[in-house]
């Protein structure tokens, strides 16, 4: 243990503790910029300085030790005035148009400017022109830019995808993307981790708020939205909202107040997942030499693209499911449309989805075979509807709670526990159990895929097989695993690949919060509510039984792998096309 004294309070920490945890130990608040706990601690901002007597220079204190005896000022009138100038230098290279940016109210530098009472800007204002184009889902505003560093650490360490790098020299370095290509030229998963750990707007998602209320206002229109199970444990954060009044029926009262004519929950789509991914499984394992092991979940569109851009010779082993977002929107301008006799080209079918590679899936050129346009015709994130919601001047807390509409409003606690890491395993092996056994497992017997590990696994009994499973989430981990996988060290039946960590709870397009990670938090209130749910059964739900008795027949039927399965070559990511590992060029995205 070392002693030392911060502002005047003598403080016992452990050795090689840093001075900012030793700080915060003592109840004693340094401000920062670009600090990322174990991620990014590098003291490249100097926001965080502290002067240490018997030291003339002021040190980081993100990125420095204690010592013994150690006497630490951490707000002098020196450390004011250097933290002062530092802020006002980062403001000089910043476009500072705080009314019009997307974290307006939410950006740590407008944070710490406030706190540090800056209200003029003294030195000469030198923005960098701003050279992204806004034609893909992840948007970079150069002139908004830090240099904190943030987006190249968890890219780099986190996700290991490895899109942002140095660029330029000298002065004039900044942050862009590694080989100098556009965003939309290289492997980005945009999995949106570089979004919600960016300090300031200088990275967002294609905001289609207008679009949504275009398909609104537009009377040709029946504009259906439906709810993924993450949103739900995170919508009410930005509003203020105590979990408890954050319900996803108040959210639907939200949703029907903007005008949308129907509301569905994306858990019944998840449970249609659940019957085909499951019988998939089930399938593969009975012509087992017929598929190549193990096979991949395949409703996490980040996931996919990364197995694309990275380990395309293992496409195959995916599972040829869409996800439930597109299943979704595949069943209504089919199944649904004849069945309310709706023309399906009036059909305007959105997804509130916590994750800003749904933004991209949507626009697959393939995914379209309702026949009726693109299955699903726009994705928002989680972020765009808490800002539509305060467009409209609600107060969600006033809002009494309303019922999705039916009957594909129906979802189980099974399609619920999708957004958490670990979920999809879970939902599906409790129907493959049943599928093999004739009977219900106990709810919870496969709860040993649960946690925010990055890479767990667990094995279970079915009939007469024993099953070997697998689930990780950030791609980090999964690059582990696969390499793992593809090196034969471990050996699977099924795994479970989430693109963020600790899964869809922890989505690129969820809530940013100043150095927190929620993920955790949102994926237990997404297993309270599957504890108390009626259903917690896929193959029980009333509304799946009767979509499939009166349209899609069986499970992997002609209609349903139609409609519900995809082809996942049909389509490249950078890295297919220079490979050229297909002839068929029509397919681009």
């Amino acid at each position: 243990m070392v002693n030392v004294t911060i502002d005047g309070k003598k403080v016992q920490v452990e050795e090689h503790t840093s001075i900012l945890k030793a700080a915060r130990q003592a109840g004693v608040d340094i401000p920062t910029l670009c600090y990322l706990e174990g991620v990014n601690e590098i003291g490249a901002c100097r926001v965080c300085v502290v002067e240490i007597e018997g030291y003339r220079q002021l040190a980081a204190s993100c990125n420095n030790e204690v010592q013994e005896g150690m006497v630490i000022h951490t707000n002098s009138p020196k450390v004011r005035e250097a933290r002062k100038t530092n802020v006002q230098l980062i403001l000089s290279q910043h476009n500072v148009s705080c009314t019009s940016c997307i974290r307006g109210g939410n950006c740590q530098l407008q944070k710490v400017s406030n706190e540090l009472g800056l209200f003029e800007e003294p030195y000469e204002k030198n923005v960098p022109i701003n050279r992204f184009r806004y034609n893909f889902p992840l948007v970079r505003h150069e002139d908004k830019c830090i240099k904190c560093l943030r987006c190249l650490q968890v890219c780099e360490k986190i996700q290991q995808v490895h899109i942002w790098d140095f660029i330029n020299h000298a002065s004039h370095t900044t942050i862009g993307v590694k080989g100098g290509l556009p965003l939309n030229d290289t492997n980005c998963a945009l999995c949106g981790q570089c979004i919600t750990h960016c300090p300031v707007g200088a990275l967002r998602e294609w905001d289609d708020t207008d679009r949504f209320f275009e398909a609104l206002a537009d009377p040709e229109k029946v504009v259906v939205v439906q709810i993924a199970p993450a949103v739900r444990a995170a919508w009410g954060e930005s509003l203020g909202l105590p979990r408890e009044k954050a319900t996803v029926k108040r959210m639907v009262a939200a949703i029907r107040r903007m005008g949308a004519d129907l509301i569905f929950d994306t858990t019944f789509s998840a449970d249609l997942t659940i019957m085909e991914e499951g019988s998939e499984l089930l399938e593969r394992l009975q012509h087992k030499d017929d598929h190549p092991w193990p096979m991949f979940t395949s409703c996490c569109p980040g996931w996919v693209r990364f197995l694309k851009g990275h380990y395309p010779e293992l496409v195959d082993n995916l599972s040829t499911s869409k996800s439930p977002m597109q299943m979704f929107g595949a069943t209504i301008k089919s199944y649904y449309a004849k069945m309310m006799d709706i023309d399906p080209d009036r059909i305007f079918n959105v997804a509130i989805m916590p994750c800003v590679a749904k933004k991209a899936e949507c626009d697959i050129p393939v995914m379209n075979d309702a026949g009726a346009g693109p299955d699903m015709d726009l994705v928002l994130t989680t972020r765009e509807v808490d800002r539509m919601i305060r467009s409209e001047h609600m107060v969600p807390e006033d809002l009494e709670e309303e019922e999705f509409d039916d009957p594909l409003g129906i979802g189980t606690g099974a399609g619920v526990i999708f957004g958490a890491t670990g979920g999809v395993m879970e939902a599906a092996l409790r129907t493959a159990y049943y599928l093999v056994e004739g009977e219900n497992p106990e709810p919870d017997a496969f709860k040993d895929v649960r946690g925010l590990q990055g890479w767990k696994e667990a094995s279970f009994d079915m009939g007469e097989t024993t099953l070997h499973v697998a689930v990780a989430s950030g791609l980090g981990n999964t690059r582990k695993l696969i390499e793992a996988i593809e090196a034969g060290e471990v050996q699977y039946d099924f795994v479970e690949i989430m693109a963020c960590p600790g899964g869809c709870s922890g989505g690129g397009g969820q809530p940013i919060h100043e150095g927190k990670e929620l993920a955790g938090k949102r994926g237990e209130v997404l297993y309270g509510l599957d504890k108390v749910d009626n259903l917690r059964f896929s193959h029980e739900n009333p509304a799946i039984i009767d979509c499939y008795n009166d349209f899609f027949g069986n499970p992997l039927s002609e209609k349903a792998e139609k409609l519900l399965h995809t082809d996942h070559h049909a389509w490249r990511m950078p890295y297919e096309r220079d490979q050229h590992l297909y002839e068929d060029e029509d397919y681009d995205f």
